[in-house]
């Protein structure tokens, strides 16, 4: 029995030991790491263009896809340029006299343009969290709204709260060693706190080591809306 709680002792002294080993990094360096690796990412992904396709289930059934062309222009902006395809056909109006007809038509067009427009709402409130946003970062660290702790696999994991707007979360897992990013998790709300909002963002890295994008998936329960976008297809941009 004494032997058991001895090692048992021990094993708690060895993780604590480990977890400060782990730990010896201030926040003030971690958060310093990622913005030089968030600046160098940004820097090396504008010599690249890569295909952006996006896809738009209601209630499990996909609505839309559509691919872009992304490349970033002079202003540092990515530009995006639709790829093939042709527009999605338009509901065939009613035959003359067919009131109801008329009307069913008007509204799952009313409905399309809603959806639309709350698309538009979430895709504004995400960019605000991806990709993150150094002086937000640096914002919420300066008012205690940082939690960092170490998680397997060598990776550490920053906790934002109240980072975009109150209430919400914002959670980066950072690769340790070198400070670049593996996943992101957010969950935020459009104007109530009950219209919730859920991101998660899966990063990959380039031959050359640059970091990107590579999945994002928004699901918007309130309106049983899911949006996946993937970038893929990396290739230096044509001199």
């Amino acid at each position: 029995m004494t032997r058991t709680i001895l090692t048992a002792a021990a094993l708690v002294l060895f993780a604590s030991a480990s977890f400060a080993r782990q730990d010896a990094t201030t926040p003030d360096q971690r958060v310093a790491a990622l913005k030089q690796s968030l600046a160098a990412s940004a820097k090396q992904l504008r010599q690249y263009e890569w295909i952006e396709t996006t896809i738009i289930s209601l209630k499990g059934e996909e609505k839309s896809r559509k691919q872009q062309r992304c490349y970033y222009g002079a202003d540092g902006k990515v530009q995006k340029v639709a790829m093939g395809g042709a527009p999605a056909p338009k509901a065939q109006p009613a035959p003359s006299g067919k009131r109801g007809g008329r009307l069913k038509e008007k509204i799952v067009e009313n409905k399309v343009e809603d959806m639309q427009e709350y698309m538009e709402q979430a895709a504004a409130l995400i960019h605000q969290y991806v990709p993150p946003n150094p002086d937000l970062v640096q914002k919420a660290k300066d008012g205690g709204k940082l939690a960092i702790k170490p998680t397997d696999g060598g990776r550490v994991q920053l906790a934002f709260t109240d980072y975009v707007q109150p209430g919400d979360r914002f959670t980066i897992d950072v690769n340790a060693a070198a400070s670049n990013l593996s996943a992101i998790t957010v969950a935020t709300y459009l104007e109530k706190p009950e219209d919730t909002v859920a991101l998660k963002v899966a990063f990959a890295a380039l031959p050359d080591g640059t970091s990107y994008t590579s999945q994002t998936t928004l699901d918007a329960k309130a309106k049983n809306i899911t949006v996946v976008v993937q970038n893929s297809g990396h290739r230096p941009v044509s001199k």
